[in-house]
């Protein structure tokens, strides 16, 4: 079996507004976490419960997500400002 090689460089990763991305999904996992509460029982008796606990693990990997990203972008922000030997 030959080994894989790659024909074309991989392109440049994109960047974008990756904080505000990742604050507006997590409150949308928060949001949808509440929307639901008060129908959990109506989810428990058809087995569906779990979609309310989805969304609550969502939002609380979110807030990971939102820590990791901030972090990430001040350290690409002071690695910009440092000045090249």
């Amino acid at each position: 079996m030959a080994k894989w090689t790659p024909k074309h460089e991989a392109p440049e990763p994109l960047e974008g507004p990756i904080v505000p991305t990742v604050v507006g999904g997590t409150v949308l996992w928060f949001v949808l976490f509440l929307v639901q509460l008060p129908f959990y029982g109506w989810f428990d008796d058809h087995g569906h419960a779990w979609w309310v606990w989805t969304c609550l693990a969502g939002g609380g990997l979110g807030l990971i997500g939102i820590w990791y990203v901030r972090r990430r972008d001040a350290a690409i922000r002071r690695a910009a400002a440092t000045p090249a030997p």
